[in-house]
């Protein structure tokens, strides 16, 4: 009787060996192929969207799947497995690699951009430029009215702080660069993502607003050309037209503490270091090689995956930046 069981799975086995046979013998997933889901900082995602098209187009039989929370909830969920790919302005602190390494989980890092952190206020404000000890005080709640800044027809209007968020990649630049990671003052507010103060600053004349510089490029033209075009275009352009700022609000130019003239963030500024409030992007992967999120990590660190970050107005980290001034 037992020897009669054993043989009828045996049977049952050889059939289903059968009907797979029949069909698609390719993997589930491969670098081209598949579904990956990846988690990145709310403040990059004009980039990311930007990259997922193009690689999806390149390969029509992968989907990306990303969502945008803050960077802490972002590393919270590459350490505690629940996704292996993330995109945020840190690279991982020695503590979370040998984390990692104790649960044996291979990874890689690699910077991918350099970002800067945009001032950008309402177009009725009439102050030309802010100096870092202008921020600084303002952070810290010591400038409470824009008049206290400098002279303005907005001399009595409350200084109202807008951030994309309370855990987010910027909050925590700030709080780095200007309070050594201590807390800001009460003027400080948090929206839900970096179009919400875009849209504050856009209505309210006493909002001053911070977020990545992707998000008030004007030439996101290259955004909406057909895909096809622009693919061909990566493919065969080396360089980048002076990308211009969105004219819907007021790019404010800062002035570091060492110098005699303020610099908003082009380029340029960025890639002299004359513009003072830069970050940068990484791209951590702890997935296993032939993977899906692993085909896309290599994507974001090639030629093409860096020449769209050039188009987005920051720098790549691997690709030369060649400037063509339209005239």
């Amino acid at each position: 009787m037992m020897m009669r069981r054993i043989e009828i799975m045996m049977g049952l086995l050889a059939l289903l060996l059968a009907f797979a046979s029949c069909g698609d013998q390719r993997p589930k997933s491969t670098s081209t192929r598949g579904i990956a889901k990846i988690m990145c900082d709310e403040s990059f995602q004009s980039i990311l969207e930007q990259e997922i098209a193009v690689f999806e187009y390149q390969y029509p039989e992968a989907s990306i799947m990303p969502e945008y929370i803050n960077e802490h909830a972002a590393f919270d969920s590459l350490m505690h497995n629940k996704v292996d790919l993330i995109i945020t302005s840190r690279d991982l602190t020695k503590e979370q690699r040998e984390s990692l390494k104790r649960l044996g989980r291979g990874y890689r890092s690699r910077m991918i951009a350099v970002d800067a952190i945009a001032i950008i206020v309402n177009k009725q404000n009439d102050i030309d430029e802010l100096t870092m000890e202008d921020l600084r005080d303002i952070f810290t709640g010591k400038l409470k009215r824009w008049g206290e800044v400098f002279p303005t027809k907005l001399k009595n209007d409350t200084i109202k702080v807008m951030f994309d968020g309370s855990g987010t990649g910027v909050v925590r630049y700030m709080k780095d660069k200007f309070l050594g990671g201590g807390n800001f003052g009460p003027n400080v507010y948090a929206r839900d993502s970096s179009k919400g103060v875009f849209e504050a600053v856009e209505k309210y004349k006493n909002v001053i607003g911070f977020i990545g510089v992707s998000w008030i490029t004007s030439d996101l033209k290259s955004a909406e050309i057909p895909i096809a075009q622009k693919y061909e275009e990566l493919k065969t352009k080396d360089e980048v037209s002076v990308i211009d700022f969105t004219d819907r609000i007021k790019v404010m130019p800062v002035r570091a503490d060492d110098q005699i003239k303020a610099f908003k963030p082009y380029q340029a500024y960025i890639n002299s270091g004359e513009y003072p409030l830069v970050r940068t992007i990484w791209a951590i992967d702890a997935s296993y090689n032939g993977t899906l999120d692993h085909g896309f990590y290599t994507f974001l660190t090639g030629v093409i995956g860096q020449k769209i970050i050039l188009q987005t107005g920051i720098l790549p980290a691997a690709e030369p930046v060649r400037y063509v001034e339209v005239q």
